[in-house]
């Protein structure tokens, strides 16, 4: 019966992790899909691209609680019905991916900042608070949403591993750790090329480059008047 319970909590915890806030919360509020702008990522730093603060704010507490009520559940309740800690990784990890892909939405999720941080949250509030303290200092000094994704993501198993050891959490959070990696691979080559947008750009500013990626691919257009022009200028 364990294993039966253990199979249905972690069914439950992905399906819970596929409902996609930033979709949902959107519609309820009439604002544009989230996935048609911006990024087109559904999360919170998306929907802030919208222009609408609560919007976003209600998409990142409804992403981080949809990761940790499972968590949390099996947590509290799961010793009854004999499920252990290696049931609240499983448990944590479902989430986690039902947001990545979410069975709800055509399997087109988000990123999963959010829903890591409050599987964090309900596997240790002390790690969560650390990992997100982390967001936070990165967010504020380079104002890049992806990097302070990439830097807590990779400082989260370490925190657990050097702190409070190993284990099926740990791996657990490794796991996410090399997902949320791999699901800015994007964003790192943007960084890199300095195109990335900040916290709090529109999604018409963080457009701004696709006419100028356009005119590269039509030299002899405006591309070859905008250059014209500029030499003209330069001549005055």
């Amino acid at each position: 019966m364990e294993l039966l319970y253990s199979v249905l909590a972690t069914v439950a915890a992905y399906l819970i992790g596929s409902l996609s806030f930033a979709v949902i919360v959107s519609r309820v509020m009439g604002l544009n899909d989230p996935r048609t702008y911006g990024s087109g990522n559904p999360g919170a730093t998306n929907v802030l691209r919208s222009g609408n603060k609560a919007a976003a704010l209600l998409t990142l507490v409804f992403d981080a609680l949809k990761g940790f009520v499972p968590v949390v559940l099996v947590d509290q309740f799961g010793m009854r019905f004999g499920l252990g800690e290696g049931t609240t990784a499983l448990v944590a990890l479902a989430a986690f991916l039902g947001h990545l892909w979410p069975v709800f939405f055509r399997f087109h999720g988000g990123k999963g900042v959010a829903t890591a941080a409050g599987v964090l949250m309900g596997i240790n509030p002390w790690l969560g608070l650390a990992t997100l303290a982390t967001w936070l200092i990165v967010a504020a000094f380079f104002r890049y949403s992806s990097l302070a994704s990439i830097v807590a993501a990779v400082f989260a198993p370490f925190y657990q591993l050097l702190i409070w050891g190993g284990g099926p959490e740990a791996i657990a959070i490794t796991v996410m750790g090399l997902l949320l990696l791999w699901r800015h691979s994007a964003n790192i080559q943007k960084l890199l090329r300095g195109t990335e947008s900040k916290i709090g750009q529109k999604a018409a500013a963080a457009a701004v480059a696709a006419p100028h990626a356009n005119a590269h691919l039509h030299p002899h257009g405006h591309s070859h008047s905008h250059s014209h022009s500029h030499k003209h200028g330069a001549k005055r």
